[in-house]
């Protein structure tokens, strides 16, 4: 039986969610299932989130991640429990069929052993045919990277944050 495909982001450059965020929009666009399960993430306040009703019902989005920036040098048992709910879910997300499932930082998250990267590779075991998972995040494990059909790297060339710019609402969150 054939498998779904798996597109990987990574890298230290700016762009992976934004990236998935536009598959995203266009298979809405299209009138096809997404949905996207955010890691390390809980802020409500941020775009890709905002609109989850306004793209409803083809546009779903769950966050597991507290709301405050995790201390990757110290997690908090919260976020290790918080980032196997939010793989449970994706588990299930599957049997769903959706175009896209998006897990967005499951590369960070792997990274940093918040998600064992064996329990995403059984993971994408089990994609059907119709699905594209895509993964998101800096510092994607090599074995991911590895499994990919796609894989685009990011490189950070210059940001304004290096000229102390913040983050801007809709365009950085």
């Amino acid at each position: 039986m054939a498998k779904g495909m798996v597109y990987l982001y990574t890298g230290e450059g700016e762009g992976k969610t934004t990236n998935a965020f536009g598959l995203a929009l266009r298979a809405v666009g299209h009138g096809y299932s997404v949905i996207i399960i955010q890691f390390l993430k809980g802020r409500k306040y941020i775009g890709e989130y905002k609109i989850k009703d306004r793209l409803a019902p083809e546009y779903k989005i769950h966050q597991f991640g507290r709301e405050q920036f995790i201390d990757f040098r110290n997690p908090m048992p919260l976020d290790y429990e918080l980032a196997e709910k939010g793989l449970e879910f994706a588990k299930k997300a599957l049997k769903r069929k959706p175009r896209l499932l998006i897990l967005d930082e499951i590369n960070l998250a792997a990274h940093f052993g918040i998600v064992k990267t064996e329990d995403i590779l059984k993971l994408l075991e089990e994609i059907p045919e119709e699905t594209t998972v895509v993964l998101t995040g800096r510092r994607a494990p090599g074995e991911l990277i590895k499994r990919a059909d796609l894989v685009t790297e990011m490189k950070l060339i210059k940001h304004p944050f290096e000229k102390n710019v913040p983050a801007r609402e809709g365009v950085e969150y």
